[in-house]
C-alpha cells in the first residue's frame, strides 16, 4: 500500500504557485516547495510522480486564474475592452504569472497566426465576444484580435516589468482609441 499523502496535490501547487509570485517557476523546487511546507520534499512525491507534474499543476493554476481575469471581462458591457483590460489587470495583479503564461519563448514555427489559439484557451470566446457585439465576419473579428492582442500585450508587459503604470481609465481609453480606428478601417475596407 502506498504511503498516505501528508500534504494534499492544492496544498503542494499553492506553495508552487506562491513561490511563482514572489521569484519565478525556476525556484520551484521540491526542496523549496517542502521546506515552505515544514518538511522534507519526499511528501511531494506521493502526490506527484516528478517536477514536471508539479511544474505543469502549477502553471494550470496560473491559467485558470487568468482565465477568471478574462470571465470578468467578458462580461462587462463592452465585453472585447473588458478582455484587453483584464488582460492587463492581470499582468499588473499577478506580474510573475503573466511572465509565466505570456512571456515566455515559444516554439520557432509559432507564428501570429497560430501563437494566441496556442497560448489563451479563451480565444474562441474572445473571439466570439467580437462577433457577437459588432458588425464584422469571424475573420475581421481574428483580425482585430490579433491587432489588439499585440498592443494589448505591449501595455501589460510594461505593467508587468514595472516599466510604466497605467490607471484603468487611460488603458481603457488607449484601448478604445485603437479599436475604434481598426474597426473603422475594416468596415470601411468592405464599403469600398
Amino acid at each position: 500500500m502506498p504511503p498516505r499523502a501528508k500534504y494534499t496535490r492544492e496544498e503542494i501547487v499553492g506553495t508552487g504557485l506562491d513561490i511563482v509570485r514572489e521569484r519565478d517557476i525556476s525556484a520551484v523546487t521540491a526542496r523549496e516547495i517542502g521546506r515552505r511546507l515544514g518538511s522534507s520534499s519526499s511528501p511531494i512525491f506521493t502526490v506527484f510522480e516528478n517536477m514536471r507534474q508539479v511544474i505543469a499543476a502549477v502553471e494550470d493554476r496560473a491559467r485558470e486564474i487568468y482565465s477568471g481575469y478574462v470571465r470578468e471581462g467578458l462580461r462587462q458591457d463592452l465585453a472585447f475592452r473588458g478582455v484587453g483590460q483584464a488582460y492587463i489587470s492581470f499582468a499588473m495583479n499577478e506580474p510573475k504569472l503573466f511572465q509565466l503564461l505570456f512571456m515566455k519563448k515559444q516554439p520557432d514555427d509559432m507564428g501570429l497566426s497560430k501563437i494566441l489559439p496556442e497560448i489563451d484557451e479563451n480565444y474562441t470566446a474572445i473571439v466570439d465576444s467580437i462577433t457577437g457585439q459588432y458588425p464584422v465576419t469571424a475573420e475581421d473579428a481574428v483580425a482585430l484580435y490579433r491587432h489588439l492582442w499585440i498592443y494589448s500585450h505591449g501595455i501589460a508587459t510594461l505593467c508587468a516589468t514595472s516599466m510604466c503604470r497605467f490607471t484603468g481609465q487611460e488603458i481603457g481609453s488607449m484601448l478604445t482609441e485603437v479599436f475604434k480606428a481598426l474597426l473603422t478601417q475594416r468596415l470601411a475596407g468592405k464599403n469600398k
